[in-house]
């Protein structure tokens, strides 16, 4: 396993990280095993988040014995002072940990780092929390290239996630920035939330760019390990038959694949489109059901609510047909809750 410096954390970590969302739907012996297995590997980064229901209790619970051998990072959608610090104790709680390497700001729109950094604003528990020793580093996670290279202006962050893969390749420039002011930078949805097979191939062509520091691909099985471990410690370099299924690829998923960059925004119902389109991959692609059905409740606005306009469709750079993509969506959804009545 290759090890790499997490930008200015200072952290060694290694290429490749474990990514807490599928595990949702294991159980405490599976992950014991998949933590056990990926250590055994070299793997020695995990991420988790607030948000993903049991992910961190049941890496608390594999972690037992075994704490001092991982960087653990974890994040939260708490803007405030006074939420972060609760969301950040029961981080410590489920973790079965008194500190977490790295403690991320899950997700911010642009007001939400106003409120972030303001008075009273989530930063402030942050930086008492790292003082105090219970969390190492402040990094911020983010869909939106505006927050990203917002996020690039703030001294305080240390790491950055962000998407990156075969498809989604929006961030590349302010990759570049990262790298040259020591601001680590990790990737996340290495497959696309599941759109892409190829998990060799996704893997490979995400490490070929140098400007990522660590990237951090899903996983829940034993084989999902070992095939991605593999993948990430593979030293051939891309070559053109590879390039040719990275093409085939852009082809199958480019014309009907959102990469979040919200230009179709705003919606003239109000509906967050990028958001109702990644919650719905975690349905169709992750088999987060319960999950993914249970953040798109937390939308005021639905996918039903389109009225057909068409102006996001006028936005979009990728011509992508939003409004057909959401009624995909919204018919998803309605199946799966009539089946969980």
């Amino acid at each position: 396993m290759k090890y790499v410096t997490l930008g200015k954390t200072g952290l060694t970590v290694s290429k490749a990280g474990l990514g807490g969302i599928p595990i949702q739907k294991s159980n405490a012996e599976e992950v014991k095993k998949l933590v056990r297995a990926l250590m055994e590997k070299g793997v020695n980064y995990i991420d988790s988040a607030r948000g993903y229901t049991v992910s961190e209790q049941l890496l608390g619970e594999a972690l037992e014995g075994i704490r001092d051998k991982f960087v653990l990072a974890t994040k939260s959608m708490a803007r405030t002072k006074e939420a972060m610090e609760r969301d950040i104790e029961t981080s410590l709680k489920n973790f079965r940990t008194d500190y977490i390497d790295l403690y991320q700001i899950h997700n911010p729109g642009m007001a939400d780092l106003d409120t972030v950094v303001g008075e009273g604003g989530a930063l402030e528990a942050l930086l008492e929390a790292k003082a105090a020793g219970k969390i190492g580093h402040i990094g911020l996670t983010a869909h939106s290239l505006q927050v990203f290279e917002h996020a690039l202006t703030l001294e305080w962050v240390e790491t950055i996630m962000f998407p990156y893969n075969i498809v989604e390749s929006q961030g590349e420039a302010l990759m570049k920035v990262c790298s040259e002011r020591g601001i680590g930078f990790i990737a996340m949805k290495p497959l696309a939330g599941g759109a892409i097979e190829d998990a060799s191939l996704a893997l490979r062509y995400i490490c070929a760019n140098p400007d990522v520091t660590i990237v951090i691909p899903g996983m829940y099985s034993l084989e999902e390990a070992a095939q991605n471990v593999e993948a990430v410690e593979e030293a051939r370099p891309l070559d053109k038959n590879d390039a040719e299924k990275i093409a085939a690829v852009r082809e199958q998923l480019g014309e009907n694949f959102c990469r979040r960059c919200n230009y179709c925004q705003p919606c003239s119902a109000g509906i967050s489109i990028s958001n109702v389109f990644l919650f719905a991959g975690y349905l169709q692609r992750y088999g987060l059901g319960d999950w993914a059905y249970s953040r798109y409740q937390t939308l005021n606005v639905k996918a039903d609510d389109c009225i057909g306009c068409g102006e996001c469709e006028g936005r979009c750079p990728y011509h992508l047909p939003i409004r057909e993509m959401l009624k995909k969506c919204a018919k998803d959804f309605r199946d799966y809750e009539a089946s969980h009545q």
